[in-house]
């Protein structure tokens, strides 16, 4: 039989796959000449590897450079009770070539780095994102700019996740959408804030079906657009980005370009000065009295909210939803953010203006509601 012609043996393991009339045996073929690169093999890793697998993707690479803890297996599919201990890219390994031993599956134990990752992501096909850290992210993406290839973004948090595609077909890529990354405080992984364990598994398994669509050249990929569902209402929203044509292409990999996009407030200030603008709630009641219309900001929680909340407000969305929400807030008017006591909203100000808004027009109400209601209204509950 000739090498470029599936086996019997594929024809029935695919048949579901080359009866599709945008796949069939052709796409098959193709499928099984390609290569995709996941750096994770955890919560997103997981059902994209086993997917990629049963699709008949050709090789596979894995690059994860931790071990399997019994508190993984809530959501980590590909790995078993008895593989605790293990490397997880040895135990990805091992269930991808259980599942399809016609796979090609190259696994690293390493972590990916501005040193390695040219060296690691160069000649694959697509890559996928199944890290859980703004550094690594940084580092795909400028890896990846450089090298040409598109790669698969995914994001998990409680119960929202995100998707996305980056730098396919000269698209845009993540420093267009994400110039810089949220401070710590709006942005814990899931061992801080948890997460609900079939979301990974719905946001990696759209991952791998983006890898496909991309390899197949089948369907719209979400390049330019970033898809964010919540599970808890099965709410999905599709918001669009384009490329910023300020931003200087990466044309090398540096570990002080990568950090620097994760560390967007280290720059030195002078500490007798805020880094942010402040308004006290006296000058914002007198300001507003005199005809300024801001947007008025609320990043509390619900229930936060429904103790008291500031008459105006015009929208409420918690401090650590506001990365994934941020194309909802006006960009050409003035915005006054607020919180209990001024310091979750200070942190959404700095994360608004080192991502696009202008420092000039972001504000922070000091004090928040506590402040609020000392010198303006008493009745407003403090708690």
């Amino acid at each position: 039989m000739a090498k470029d012609q599936l086996s019997p043996n594929e024809r029935a393991r695919y048949a579901r796959h080359i009866i599709l009339p945008d796949v069939g045996e052709d796409g098959q073929k193709a499928l099984r000449q390609s290569s995709v690169m996941v750096i994770g093999a955890g919560g997103l890793g997981s059902p994209a590897l086993l997917y990629l697998a049963a699709a008949g993707i050709g090789k596979i690479g894995i690059i994860d450079d931790d071990e399997v803890d019994i508190s993984n297996l809530q959501r980590q599919i590909i790995h078993s009770t008895s593989d605790v201990g293990s490397l997880k890219s040895d135990s990805a390994r091992r269930s991808i070539s259980e599942l399809n031993p016609g796979v090609d599956v190259v696994s690293f134990n390493t972590r990916l780095n501005a040193g390695n990752s040219l060296h690691l992501l160069a000649g694959w096909d697509v890559v996928i994102d199944g890290s859980d850290n703004f550094p690594t992210r940084y580092t795909i993406s400028d890896a990846c700019e450089i090298l040409g290839t598109p790669w698969i973004f995914g994001s998990i948090h409680r119960f929202e996740g995100q998707v996305s595609v980056f730098n396919y077909n000269n698209g845009p890529n993540y420093r267009d959408l994400f110039p810089s990354a949220p401070s710590p405080e709006l942005a814990p992984n899931c061992a801080e804030a948890g997460v609900l364990g079939v979301l990974p598994g719905i946001i990696g398994t759209m991952q791998a079906s983006e890898a496909i669509k991309i390899l197949l050249g089948i369907g719209k990929s979400l390049s330019g657009q970033l898809l964010v569902i919540d599970v808890k209402t099965m709410a999905t929203r599709l918001l669009t980005y384009g490329k910023d044509t300020t931003r200087k292409p990466i044309t090398e990999m540096s570990e002080e370009l990568v950090m620097a996009a994760c560390e967007p407030t280290q720059d030195p200030v002078d500490p007798t000065s805020s880094n942010t603008l402040e308004i006290s709630p006296i000058d914002f009641v007198n300001k507003r009295a005199q005809g300024w219309k801001p947007f008025l900001l609320d990043v509390r929680r619900a229930d936060e909210e429904a103790i008291t909340s500031l008459q105006g407000t015009d929208l409420r969305i918690m401090h650590l939803e506001v990365p994934s929400k941020m194309q909802e807030l006006p960009r050409d008017n003035d915005i006054v953010v607020y919180c209990r006591t001024g310091v979750r909203s200070d942190a959404v100000v700095r994360f608004l203006s080192d991502n696009g808004w202008s420092k000039e027009n972001v504000y922070n109400l000091l004090g928040g509601i506590h402040l609020w209601s000392d010198t303006i209204d008493s009745s407003i509950i403090k708690y």
